[in-house]
Order: structure tokens, then sequence, then C-alpha cells
């Protein structure tokens, strides 16, 4: 279920569409806005009458007003039929990260302060580069690394002194995971389980981009998987939301339209270990209009979806330079339009959820 900031910031950039003030949409619900239901509804106007995320309404609200206007977005424009995505989800392959979609035409992605572009099952991503929708409970950690993984849990188990715990994490039940995830304190991990992490997360870091390297086996499964991570489709789609200090208003490009304009010439995988097994991705492009060689830098992060030990392993995947820079991300104005300072917030560290209170507010993940 969404997040009350993500109906605020999905649902206001929606309205913002409407070419109409933000107390006259909020007054009555549109009959244009489409599959809202009343609760979720009453909760949005509820918290703009409230007034702690006035700051939030405001931007993603302005957002959905400058693609009403863009020459790229709605050419001013007014949609007779805007629907919102909510916790919809369709099955199979998601490639378009779409939360609005406007005239069954215009899809919209709200990104308010997340640099995460797919969040997807590490065997998904390393070993079947994000082709099909098929997914694996496999425990990563012990997949790649089972001996490291063996320690570190056998080391835990000493640690804690839970008695309780199977001798196999195999047999782990959910309330044992959880068990075991309060009694490390997950962020402050005892100080002799420290160096067996580090070595864990070295490991699982080095097989997961020697497997992703061995996938990558040719250019076109490299361009293919470039255009997986960055979420450029067949289609054309937009992004609105804000980066902390600028508002992002963005048009994707389909991949007919990046193909003509740019051409792959290197994708580099490498192993890091920062806290938490890190894999570096780094795509080197030539910009065939102006002949100029471009960058995209991006890391994924290897980790338990709920803490240590709970849940199944995840990689989720970071973009390490602005949006706006991105190949194939084109501005929809010459400018990005810079938030006001007292809106102003800094994007929030890789290994957070972001969850401030107000501006710095978390759009739906891109996967």
């Amino acid at each position: 279920m969404p997040s009350l900031l993500t109906e605020i910031t999905e649902i206001s950039t929606a309205l913002g569409t409407l070419g109409r003030d933000i107390d006259d949409v909020l007054g009555r619900k549109p009959t244009e806005l489409l599959n809202v239901a009343p609760p979720v509804w009453s909760r949005v106007v509820a918290a703009y009458q409230g007034g702690r995320h006035s700051g939030s309404f405001d931007t993603a609200f302005a957002n959905g007003a400058a693609f009403l206007a863009a020459e790229e977005g709605l050419r001013r424009r007014l949609p007779r039929t805007i629907e919102w995505k909510g916790i919809h989800r369709p099955p199979g392959d998601d490639a378009i990260p779409a939360d609005i979609r406007i005239d069954h035409v215009y899809l919209v992605s709200c990104k308010y302060l997340s640099r995460v572009l797919v969040n997807a099952g590490p065997a998904r991503l390393f070993d079947r580069l994000l082709a099909g929708d098929r997914r694996t409970a496999d425990n990563w950690f012990a997949v790649t690394a089972p001996i490291e993984y063996r320690g570190f849990y056998d080391a835990a188990r000493e640690v804690t002194g839970l008695a309780e715990l199977p001798a196999d994490p195999i047999h782990l039940t959910s309330d044992k995971q959880q068990l075991l995830r309060r009694a490390l304190a997950d962020r402050a991990l005892p100080i002799e389980l420290q160096p067996l992490w580090s070595v864990l997360c070295h490991k699982v870091a080095a097989v997961s981009a020697e497997r992703w390297s061995d996938a990558l086996a040719s250019p076109k499964a490299k361009l293919h998987l470039l255009w997986r991570l960055l979420r450029v489709s067949n289609a054309t789609y937009f992004v609105l939301g804000t980066d902390g200090a600028t508002h992002i208003r963005l048009r994707v490009a389909s991949t007919w339209d990046w193909d003509q304009d740019f051409e792959l010439r290197s994708l580099a995988i490498e192993p890091q270990s920062a806290g938490q097994p890190v894999v570096v991705w780094r795509a080197d492009l030539l910009d065939r209009t102006t002949g100029a060689v471009r960058e995209i830098v991006g890391h994924v992060e290897v980790r338990w979806s709920h803490g240590r030990f709970v849940g199944t392993p995840e990689a989720k995947v970071y973009l390490d330079v602005p949006h706006a820079s991105v190949a194939g991300y084109r501005p929809l104005a010459d400018e990005q339009e810079t938030l006001p300072a007292n809106e102003q917030k800094p994007l929030p560290a890789n290994d957070q959820d972001p969850t401030p209170p107000d501006i710095a507010v978390q759009g739906r993940l891109w996967g």
C-alpha cells in the first residue's frame, strides 16, 4: 500500500495537470481523476488541510502544471481522464514505471527524492539481466558465498546467545529471522561480527560482478541491459519529481529514439564493498549528434529486504549522476527550475528509505 506521502505527491502531480487552483481541485474530487478510492481521497484532502505537507503538495502540483504547459507534454490541452495507478501492479515486466496515465496515452512516473532505478531479485538482475518476470526466493548470500554466509550466521548465533535458533540458517522461520535481526541491532553490528560481515560482503560483491559480467556476453546484451536499468522502453514516457534542489521534469526517450541518438561504447562492471555488497556499473556512450562521449554511472546494493537475515535478498539499482544528465532523459524545458530554498532537501543516503517529513518524499520505486 502506498504511503501517505506517496499518495500526496502522485495525486497532487495528477491534479496539477487540470489547470486549476489547488484549493479548487481539492475542494471536490475532479471527475477526470480515476482510480482514487474515497478513503485515499479523504486522506489526501485531510493532509492538505492539516498543512504539515504543504511543501510536498505545492511542489508536486507545480510539476503537474508544468507538464500541462510543456510543449513536449500536454501543450496546454486539458486532460479528459487521469488514471492513478495506486496499488495496482500489472503482471509481467513493468518496463515503464508509470504512476499516472493521462488520456490513455501520456504515461508519467513520479520520482520524488529517489535515485533508485530498479529494485529486483539478485538472480533476475545478475543472471537474467532483468529479462522476463520470473522470480526466485533463493538466498543470494548463500548462493554466492555459502562458506562466508554460514560462518557469519554461526558467529551471529553464538554472539547473540539465541539457543533457539536452528543450527542451519536454511531452517530460519520468519519469527526466528526477526528475533535474530533485533538481537543484531541491524545498524550497530557487534564488533565481533564486523570482520566476518566484511568478508561476506566482499565475496558476494565479487561473485555477483563476475556472474553479471559473464551474462553480458555480447554488445547487444549490454545495450539491452542498460536500457532496462535506465527504464528505457519501446514507448516514450515522462518523469516528474524532485532531486532535492530542483524539479525533475523529463521525457524519457524510447529505444527507437535512443538508438538513433546514442551508441553504447562500453559497459564496465566492478565489485566494491561499503557496508553492503556493492557492484558499480559504468556506461560510456557516444552522442551521435554532438560527437561527445557521455558517461552514466550507478551502483547496485545487495541487501536483505527487511534487515539482516530477514526476507529475500534484493538488488537495488541506484543512479549516481543527476537524472537530467543521463543520455535519453531530456528535460521538458531548457533549464530545470530550482526549488525555493525552504523546500530544498538533500537526497537520502543510499542505505536508508527516504522518509523525511515534507518535500523529501519517496515516489514509487522504479521496479
